[in-house]
């Protein structure tokens, strides 16, 4: 799945900014952006919902077009409001939606099944739906994307509203989709969803992508570095120099004689070394933490703000 240079207003609103990306077979690729950011407006163009103002959508190498059903029939929409019937169960919201998307009566039982024990459903797939729980509404709103085994599957904030227990039976069912081939495209302002799920990670603000990667290279974009804080007593400032002059260490900030607070290069890697240089020094340890950069880090980096600002 490709979508190139897609813009989009609303009267003199620009929802979304001239972005551009692209999805591999099997990958889990997050939006990750405050509400507001774009997001949504970004999903429902590549779902063909709403026409771009301009740009292009490509879905299993067939041109999105908001008329037509031949891309879509590649790709499952999981949208953030639920899409099931109350009266239904499980079983029956699935094999509804089954025949809405034309699969044979052999294959739909098998994938009702399938998608039901996904998820953790299966033991309750015969109750009405209207007793579930938002989080097992939610795991069966996911199942009915799922059924006809799209190329792509468009989450849009799966986990709002839902207990922690039931988020984390979502976020694992998520994980385990891209081991069948199944392109995720996932839309979170959940910075530890995104870590958690995606392989890789466009950060979106007012309608713009700021930067895209794997954690590991947005991490970068702020310089990589961990901080580490010495809490204790004795004769900090010799511990300071001390630790100035050590290799990957960049910073020694003496916090009133009771906290030196250091800026380092994988500050797991080193963290023995300082230890061991604070106290030959004659500095007494009381505490001593590591504190890694994270997408909210990085979010602040680049656009100046919190990301649930």
């Amino acid at each position: 799945m490709s979508a190139d240079r897609l813009v989009k207003r609303f009267g003199e609103l620009t929802a979304v900014d001239d972005v551009s990306f692209a999805i591999r077979p099997g990958e889990t690729y997050g939006l990750l952006g405050p509400n507001g950011a774009g997001k949504t407006t970004i999903i429902n163009m590549v779902a063909g919902l709403i026409p771009a103002d301009s740009g292009s959508v490509d879905v299993a190498g067939i041109r999105m077009d908001p008329a037509g059903i031949a891309a879509k029939r590649h790709l499952g929409l999981v949208p953030q409001e639920l899409a099931i019937y109350p009266d239904l169960t499980a079983r029956e919201n699935l094999n509804f939606f089954g025949r809405l998307q034309r699969l044979g009566r052999k294959e739909l039982s098998s994938r009702v099944n399938a998608v039901l024990e996904l998820l953790g459903l299966a033991e309750r797939a015969d109750e009405q739906t209207k007793k579930y729980s938002g989080g097992m509404k939610r795991r069966l709103n996911i199942g009915i994307g799922l059924l006809h085994r799209p190329g792509l599957l468009i989450l849009d904030e799966p986990t709002v509203g839902v207990d922690p227990q039931s988020r984390n039976s979502i976020l694992e069912a998520v994980g385990n989709l891209s081991a069948g081939g199944t392109a995720v495209l996932y839309t979170t302002h959940y910075m530890e969803e995104a870590e958690r799920l995606c392989d890789r990670i466009a950060i979106l603000d007012q309608g713009q992508i700021q930067a895209e990667g794997t954690r590991d290279e947005l991490i970068t974009l702020t310089g990589g570095v961990d901080r580490i804080s010495l809490v204790g007593a004795g004769r900090s400032t010799a511990a300071a120099e001390a630790l100035r002059s050590l290799d990957g260490v960049h910073r020694v900030t003496d916090s009133g004689g009771t906290e030196l607070i250091l800026t380092v290069t994988d500050g797991a890697a080193l963290l023995a070394g300082i230890v061991s240089t604070a106290v030959r020094s004659g500095m007494t340890l009381a505490s001593v933490s590591v504190t890694r950069p994270d997408l909210e880090s990085v979010f602040l980096h680049l656009t100046g703000k919190a990301l649930r600002d």
